[in-house]
């Protein structure tokens, strides 16, 4: 790591950031809040996918006390479709340390920013670098894969000791009053230029010159890659139920994946018809004859869902734990996880 010369990257990136740079809602402004939202909803997410839900959330929640004060339904209805629901529950207990412990005002100090649920080394060093411009380096694997090549260092860009020596490298480096520029740079140019999978536009990177894994040819073998594990799969049975114009909704545990969201009934394992039967009589519910609908996948980050699927009519709105909401009322009052809106959408 103290081999390379990274005084060298700064000026060239921040030319080439200042003719570049994309041009994404949240960099309108600083404000801790916006820049603080775009990282959690950029976890994961594309940014393409991100941009209309930052503006709807933040058309419903403009600061951090309105989302402090939210409803969890009408807040989980704002992320419907993100993922990783954990996410924005966090983001709520967050707003509401800020309005108990901070009066309302994002912290500015890197620990207290690093100490709010929710936030690790890198959204606090992002929100830090942005909206406060202090020199702390926002790194995640975009730019753990930047350096990897500029360097050539044999490391997984995931290691959390490697992140950290990369973290102070760069800290030793940040330019006096552009520090959320250079934060941003390297961001944009991890997103846009220098690709994963072997595919770097090298031809159209500022640092061409300066990068020693394009000098030798050696883009692809940088970062170094874990050999990835077989996701593990399980099988799970859905039902839609309906009853007039009532589709039947059941809550999940709390904890775990999608935990305390609402969900359509399902349980574990690929259920005949027989016994998917049995199942929903253990719930208590009269239904018509079951259809089997075509089978049906979801993937999730560390596992995926293979999903046997059943409809069928009921005679009357019960069943132990069942909701039963319109039409209507799910598209406008219930988020439901991909996984399960999806079925309907069939």
């Amino acid at each position: 790591m103290d081999e390379y010369d990274w005084r060298c990257i700064v000026a060239p990136l921040l030319a080439w950031y200042g003719a570049e740079a994309r041009d994404l809602p949240w960099r309108r402004d600083t404000e801790p809040y916006h820049v603080w939202l775009s990282e959690i909803m950029l976890q994961q997410t594309r940014v393409d996918t991100v941009i209309p839900y930052y503006e709807r959330f933040l058309a419903a929640l403009p600061d951090i006390s309105s989302l402090a004060a939210a409803d969890e339904a009408a807040l989980l209805k704002l992320w419907e479709g993100l993922g990783y629901y954990s996410r924005v529950r966090s983001l709520q207990k967050a707003a509401r340390v800020i309005c108990a412990e901070h009066g309302g005002r994002f912290p500015m100090d890197f620990d207290a920013i690093r100490a709010l649920p929710g936030i690790g080394d890198y959204t606090a060093g992002a929100v830090s670098s942005i909206a406060f411009g202090k020199p702390t380096p926002a790194v995640d694997g975009n730019v753990a894969r930047v350096a990897s090549r500029l360097a050539e260092l044999p490391a997984d860009a995931a290691d959390p000791a490697f992140r950290a020596r990369l973290t102070d490298a760069l800290r030793a480096v940040y330019p006096a009053g552009k520090s959320g520029e250079f934060t941003q740079s390297l961001m944009d140019l991890g997103a846009t230029v220098c690709l994963p999978n072997g595919a770097p536009r090298c031809d159209d990177c500022p640092l061409a010159l300066l990068c020693r894994a394009n000098i030798r040819g050696s883009q692809g073998s940088y970062p170094l890659k874990k050999a990835k594990k077989d996701r593990p799969v399980e099988d799970r049975t859905v039902f839609l139920l309906e009853c007039g114009e009532r589709v039947a909704l059941k809550k999940r545990p709390l904890g775990g994946l999608l935990g305390g969201l609402w969900g359509l009934p399902d349980t574990g394992g690929a259920l005949t018809a027989a016994a998917a039967a049995d199942y929903l009589r253990t719930l208590g519910v009269s239904a018509g004859d079951l259809t089997s609908r075509p089978a049906a996948r979801h993937i999730f980050t560390h596992l995926e869902w293979r999903m046997t699927v059943y409809a069928a009519s009921c005679a009357a709105p019960e069943g132990q734990g069942l909701k039963w909401v319109t039409r209507d009322a799910l598209s406008t009052d219930y988020a439901l996880p991909t996984a399960y809106r999806k079925l309907l959408s069939l």
